[in-house]
């Protein structure tokens, strides 16, 4: 199977799932939705029965993300930057996450993509849109029946993918260390404001803020703010687009329950009624809560956020830094060469060989 074979199936791929964002069917895959488009777009609807986070429009949100992805010019881009051996092929081993819809699917892009085998354990909040996607590229083409398999436990695997929070990592540290491997541990993304920031930058850092409710690691769960800066520019910039979270109960119950604790420890809160903001100086802050800090010398955070940088995943701003900095509005939106972690999946995959 070569690798303009694989590229052409994941560009099918992408043309099927536009169909939802689109909302409008394509003539040309007809044999494909024949037998998954009704299936797939039921499969969008039930998924917040399966996951509460995981409603309708958060879903469509990673599919539309993924079916940007998935277009020719950007998968030929991506991958001329690497020397793939055509001849090589490696059982790859990948225990995927499920905060947010999808969460996985680079790590399957990656692997597929690199003419080696996939040994994935879904994760039980997010298993059933993979294996639909599955199907889905193989019945685009019958060679990806031998390339993928979905495993309750991993085994026979030459190396390993796994992503996790602190704690399983060190699980897959004792159990994975042996083999060739990339282990992802807890990030946080963060954001700095600055004075001349407008009301429409700070209405796009919302969705990095509220997208997914929070639950990414790409999401911001940190501002940091100029010396007496008006607060209050932030909430009326966010208020009309992002109220609507505290809808979700699973969302509500944490507001609550994180208000609540705060309050009965005499923490100082800025409320909203649909997001709390403390002053802290951690970068993860629970979900409903936005931690903040102030700063007076740019130069000084930026040093010290680059020192933190094994904890960060992707830094906010309106204007670009060293730190390399994500506009307004793009953290939940990576190129495919935007790597977790900044660990580069492909080129790990490449050196297998």
């Amino acid at each position: 199977m070569t690798l303009d074979k694989r590229i052409n199936s994941f560009v099918l791929l992408g043309s099927f799932l536009k169909q939802f964002i689109v909302n409008e069917k394509n003539d040309a895959l007809s044999a494909l939705n024949q037998h998954f488009y009704t299936d797939f777009e039921e499969l969008i609807l039930r998924q917040k029965s399966y996951n509460g986070w995981f409603d309708k429009e958060n879903v469509m949100e990673a599919i539309g993300a993924i079916s940007n992805l998935l277009t020719r010019e950007a998968l030929y881009q991506w991958l001329s930057n690497y020397s793939i051996n055509e001849k090589s092929s490696k059982n790859i081993g990948v225990i995927m996450a499920g905060n947010i819809p999808l969460v996985g699917f680079h790590d399957f892009l990656s692997v597929l993509i690199t003419g080696n085998i996939l040994v994935a354990k879904l994760s039980s909040d997010d298993n059933t849109l993979l294996s639909k996607i599955v199907a889905i590229l193989q019945a685009i083409d019958s060679d990806f029946n031998n390339r993928i398999n979905i495993v309750e436990k991993l085994e026979g695997f030459d190396a390993v993918i796994a992503t996790g929070s602190n704690n399983s990592s060190r699980y897959f540290e004792y159990y994975f260390g042996k083999y060739p491997h990339i282990i992802r541990r807890n990030r946080n993304s963060v954001a700095i404001i600055h004075k001349s920031d407008t009301p429409k930058d700070l209405k796009n850092l919302g969705k990095d803020i509220f997208q997914y409710y929070g639950l990414g690691c790409r999401n911001v769960s940190k501002l940091y703010l100029p010396e007496k800066y008006p607060i209050n520019n932030f909430f009326e910039a966010i208020l009309a687009d992002y109220q609507g979270v505290v809808q979700n109960n699973k969302y509500a119950n944490n507001y609550d329950y994180n208000k609540a604790v705060y309050l009965l420890g005499e923490n100082s809160l800025l409320d909203n009624d649909f997001v709390l903001l403390k002053e802290d100086k951690a970068l993860a802050s629970p979900v409903g809560v936005l931690y903040y800090e102030f700063y007076n010398d740019i130069n000084q955070l930026e040093e010290e956020l680059n020192q933190r940088k094994e904890e960060i995943q992707c830094v906010v701003s309106s204007s670009n830094t060293p730190l390399n900095t994500i506009e307004f509005g793009k953290a939940q939106s990576p190129a495919l060469d935007d790597y977790a972690d900044g660990i580069d999946t492909v080129q790990f995959l490449i050196d297998l060989a």
